[in-house]
């Protein structure tokens, strides 16, 4: 009787799907070195502590005023709470 050899497989490297696998925690890897890098080099800048009394000022200078906001405040209501504004025209009394 002949007892069948064992083919040679090739090694593990010239396997597609194993670079397949290999890739993805890699690039994970690589991304966070690049993160940590901006991190490191960039940092967040310190607001002032009267930044908001600046925003005001700001506003008061340009002429803006909590009317010409009134769009945008219903805007962010309306995304937070999900109802309909009713524009101010046809609101009831």
């Amino acid at each position: 009787m002949d007892i069948p050899t064992p083919l040679a497989t090739p090694p593990w490297w010239k396997f597609g799907h194993v670079w397949l696998v290999i890739a993805g925690p890699l690039l994970v890897v690589i991304a966070s070195f690049i993160t940590l890098y901006l991190a490191i080099t960039r940092p967040d800048p310190v607001l002032p502590n009267d930044y908001y009394r600046k925003g005001v000022e700001h506003n008061q200078a340009t002429g803006r005023s909590a009317a010409s906001l009134a769009p945008a405040v219903q805007m962010r209501n309306h995304a937070a709470t999900g109802e309909v504004p009713v524009p101010a025209a046809t609101a009831l009394p």
